[in-house]
């Protein structure tokens, strides 16, 4: 059987990295280098490359921790990433020349942080194949809710009350890049106080990223009487408009705020978009399911797709020696 090279990701291969992402058909914005880079102080970077000669046909967007390779931790979804020419065989090879490179390189485990299907362009199930063959270890599998544009889904009655109430009390939505704003008054508060903890991104992280990709990345505040009471910030790929971020204060509930803010974005501002993609309402590496959020969600017309994590053993490339009949 022939064997693809593997190495390392080095700055020179910038370009064609970006190039290579740009025409994949399991890709987004998220996988391109000035992304990945803006919290390379954070991770240690491990990016791969497999080339069929001089031609690139996949790379892995990583990061290592000590003997331990993640695809990636600072991304919300990762994988092997490739073009619509990639086929079911080629893959199977893929993994295994990657497996034996990070098995020489002193890595024991690889973790696969799986891209949702609705971020494909083309049907990309190869590497999930592959990993049931390599016998990857399923260790966590999230629940996220989603709305289909393409078939009709119905809105609630509870949630176009609240959305009414919005109304007469004269909420105001505005599409602005003030992160800072959001950011201090509703949603560091908030987390702060529910989780002990901090956004992932800082304001000026998310607005650095705002800055390089204004396209993928869109803002909307809510205001009650001139004051901000919710926001949101959404990526944009594709086929799909994803909350990264979404907050309300939490006196001020009662103004129905996240319900007008979410309707206008599913009926008016994303109805273009495929899917909307409400992200998980699951906690505990997927173990426990937050039950009032799901309901919020599933109110606008979401239902259940699932994201899955898998661990596989480096030493396992051997299982895919004599897979082909």
């Amino acid at each position: 059987m022939r064997n693809y090279t593997v190495r390392k990701y080095r700055a020179e291969d910038y370009h064609d990295w970006n190039a290579f992402i740009a025409k994949a058909k399991n890709a987004t914005f998220l996988f391109h280098r000035d992304f990945m880079e803006y919290h390379s102080d954070r991770f240690h970077d491990y990016s791969l490359i497999v080339l069929d000669g001089e031609n690139w046909i996949a790379v892995l967007p990583a990061n290592r921790v000590e003997n331990v390779v993640f695809s990636h931790q600072g991304l919300t979804y990762g994988g092997i990433v490739c073009d619509a020419k990639l086929k079911q065989s080629m893959m199977l090879l893929i993994v295994k020349n990657v497996l034996q490179y990070l098995e020489a390189d002193g890595i024991q485990k690889l973790h696969f942080k799986m891209m949702p299907s609705i971020y494909f362009d083309y049907p990309s199930d190869e590497l999930n194949y592959t990993l049931f063959l390599t016998d990857a270890k399923l260790t966590r599998r999230d629940a996220l809710s989603v709305i289909d544009n393409s078939r009709p889904h119905k809105i609630s009655r509870a949630r176009r009350a609240c959305v009414r109430r919005g109304q007469q009390l004269g909420l105001v939505l505005k599409e602005e890049a003030n992160f800072r704003l959001f950011w201090d008054e509703i949603l560091i508060p908030n987390i702060s106080a529910k989780h002990d903890a901090k956004p992932v991104h800082t304001v000026e992280e998310i607005e650095k990223l705002h800055r390089l990709f204004p396209e993928n990345i869109r803002h909307f505040n809510v205001y009650f009487e001139g004051k901000i009471v919710a926001g949101t910030t959404i990526f944009i790929s594709k086929n799909v408009a994803h909350p990264q971020y979404v907050s309300g204060q939490n006196e001020k509930n009662e103004l129905g705020s996240l319900d007008f803010l979410y309707s206008h974005l599913i009926l008016d501002v994303f109805r273009d978009k495929r899917f909307f993609d409400f992200g998980i309402s699951n906690e505990e590496n997927g173990r426990k399911l937050n039950e009032g959020l799901i309901f919020w969600k599933e109110s606008f017309g979401a239902r259940t797709l699932t994201q899955d994590f898998y661990e596989i053993a480096t030493s396992n490339y051997d299982k895919l020696e004599n897979v082909l009949i």
